[in-house]
């Protein structure tokens, strides 16, 4: 499924021997000054031209080729300044790994490459212009070079977190990925991806456009972008320029460590070989792909439903974050917040099992969920949201479990024990609630309510709470459900911890969720 000619090294060439590097002495080390003329080190020994070529191919037209294979080393010239700068910068971000080998680049200090009519060279020339002619031809396929290379993704039914390192994991598949930004609009996660050019991301789109992420939820809906470039500004964990690893991280602090965000990606070591050298984002481009034939890393046996669907993207080792169950927060309101407002609110989006308010800090808590990827879908939407007055801090804790007070010792019922709760909306494989978890809003979904409670009804008991009710709108076709937007994402907050499992009488409990539509 790769977009490239070379990403299989098709084109077979004899291997040279030694003797240019006898001529060619190479260079000797000033990186700094940057040239169309990019030297490429520690290739395998039994690398061939197609493949070096490929190296250079996502950033522009390669010009010329030099290969030393006695050195391991090889000369790529490219059309202009800017894209060997590209190539070279993108390269420090993301060390590019053939057979297992990570690639490192420099600027080279010739200008331009002269090569002779040797055996070794006129191969390398004959190769070069395979791949660019297949290259250029396959620009006009389906007036692919009218296409934006940028495409705008939209993730529905987010049911587990889709990070930029897993998107970059995905889309990498099809070509080199150059800059990706994420985002949350209209209460949905969406992402714009550019990719080199325009044939590159209809490949991806064709692809992937309609499918799962995993099995029934994360529906990827791909469509070309207006905008032909994207202006990145900072590198962290919602937008990256691969081709500028010198950006500012800003004050957008990851919220989780790298060794985290990596079991947030899930990013199995079989699939894609990311190498050490590369920092913390050593996705190589898609040549170094892998293919994952053991599944060792799969820790949870949640996983095995979802294999078939995972192997079909590619993204057999899996692995979900496994011991971490736990989250930290902080910043609470101790005059205000109890467990069980805790397990209510953290309850949106997993199973909640036990909260424990930490008894000399009690602006903290630890909320133990059912697993690893319930803990990090929480954390993911409600790290930063306002609860009575505060911004509230989530993290993942370094416990493992939530310890109960031993008996006989009380702690003024700051911890709570919810592993028998009635309200878990999770405990049914396959639950409509899996394809119904948005991040927090203002407008609010209800359901389960009595034919005899009418709109009335509803705003007063919402509003008795002190807080606005802008609008609300029960559904057309099933009164048994409506919506209704409060004053502020925080008061709808409050009013979901509050009114969630509402006695309505008639045997109906309210059931309250956070809504991706607006009235």
């Amino acid at each position: 499924l790769f977009s490239s000619c070379i990403s299989n090294g098709p084109y077979i060439m004899n291997s040279a021997n030694g003797n240019d590097s006898k001529k060619f002495k190479g260079d000797v080390r000033s990186p700094g000054v940057p040239s169309r003329v990019v030297h490429v080190r520690k290739l395998p020994n039994d690398i061939n031209e197609a493949e070096v070529i490929g190296l250079g191919l996502p950033f522009g037209k390669v010009t010329n080729l030099l290969m030393l294979k006695g050195k391991n080393q090889a000369f790529l010239e490219l059309n202009s300044e800017e894209c060997a700068q590209t190539m070279v910068s993108y390269y420090s971000s993301v060390t590019p790994v053939i057979r297992n080998h990570p690639i490192y680049m420099q600027y080279s200090t010739h200008k331009e490459l002269k090569t002779d009519n040797s055996p070794n060279q006129v191969r390398a020339q004959a190769a070069l212009q395979a791949v660019n002619a297949l290259h250029g031809d396959a620009g006009s396929v389906a007036g692919a070079t009218a296409q934006s290379p940028v495409l705008r993704v939209i993730v529905e039914n987010l049911f587990y977190p889709v990070t930029l390192d897993v998107l970059h994991q995905i889309f990498s598949k099809f070509g080199t990925v150059l800059k990706i930004i994420t985002f949350t609009k209209n209460n949905q996660f969406q992402a714009l991806i550019q990719y080199a050019d325009g044939m590159t991301a209809q490949h991806a789109k064709l692809s992937l456009d309609g499918q799962n992420i995993y099995n029934a939820c994360c529906t990827l809906r791909i469509s070309f972008s207006k905008l032909t470039s994207l202006n990145v500004k900072y590198n962290n964990d919602k937008s990256r320029d691969y081709t500028r690893p010198d950006l500012p991280t800003a004050d957008s602090q990851p919220s989780i460590d790298h060794q985290t965000m990596a079991a947030a990606a899930f990013a199995a070591p079989g699939i894609i070989s990311a190498t050490p050298y590369g920092g913390a984002h050593a996705f190589p481009p898609t040549f170094a792909i892998q293919q994952a034939g053991k599944y060792k890393n799969l820790v949870s046996g949640l996983w095995l439903k979802y294999l078939p669907f995972l192997t079909r993207l590619g993204l057999s080792g899996l692995h979900a974050s496994g011991g971490h169950n736990v989250l930290l927060v902080s910043n609470l309101n101790p005059e205000s917040v109890t467990p069980h407002c805790l397990f209510i609110l953290f309850g949106v989006y997993g199973d909640v099992m036990r909260v424990k308010i930490l008894f000399n800090k009690k602006e903290n808590a630890l909320i133990q969920m059912s697993d690893g990827t319930q803990a990090q879908l929480a954390m993911s939407h409600l790290n930063g949201q306002r609860l009575h007055g505060r911004a509230m801090r989530v993290t993942l804790s370094k416990h493992t479990t939530v310890q109960l007070p031993r008996e006989g010792h009380e702690d003024q019922g700051l911890t709570k024990d919810y592993s028998n709760s009635p309200l878990h909306r999770f405990k049914k494989p396959g639950s409509k609630n899996y394809s119904n978890i948005f991040p927090p809003s203002a407008t609010l979904h209800l359901s389960n309510i009595p034919p005899s409670v009418v709109e009335d009804d509803l705003r007063r008991l919402f509003a008795s709470s002190g807080a606005t009710v802008k609008a609300f709108k029960f559904f057309q076709k099933d009164r048994k459900m409506a919506l209704i937007q409060m004053g502020s994402v925080e008061e709808a907050i409050e009013s979901l911890i509050e009114f969630h499992n509402h006695d309505l009488g008639e045997n109906h409990h309210l059931r309250v969720s956070f809504s991706k539509s607006t009235i």
